[in-house]
């Protein structure tokens, strides 16, 4: 088991809204753009955030956005269509989008529109 798939998803938050803020983007985005590919509303992240969830339960609960299949490029120097395992492809997706957010694209082009 890889050592991401215990750790909580409120302590890698902070670094993504860093990586998006320091580019011009905001929380709002951010939060947009994580709520489109699990499904979740603003709350029930929040809650996510507050109760420190692990990546692997957040992702249990998730029901991930139905063009999520056409999340494709390369996190970390991997495709994320390539990755085998389930639970860090769907990490990969995530860490893809908040990617894209930060380097400047569209809020159209990142959800996929």
């Amino acid at each position: 088991m890889h050592r991401i798939f215990t750790t909580s998803v409120a302590a890698v938050y902070p670094h993504y809204l860093n990586k998006v803020e320091r580019k011009g983007r905001t929380r709002a985005e951010l939060d947009e753009v994580i709520t489109w590919l699990t499904g979740y509303d603003e709350s029930t992240l929040r809650d996510h955030l507050a109760s420190d969830t692990t990546f692997e339960a957040f992702f249990a609960e998730a029901e991930l956005h139905p063009n999520v299949s056409s999340i494709t490029g390369v996190v970390c120097g991997v495709r994320v269509e390539d990755v085998e395992d389930p639970l860090m492809q769907k990490i990969r997706y995530l860490d893809k989008l908040v990617d894209e957010l930060a380097k400047g694209r569209a809020m159209e082009k990142v959800l996929r529109a």
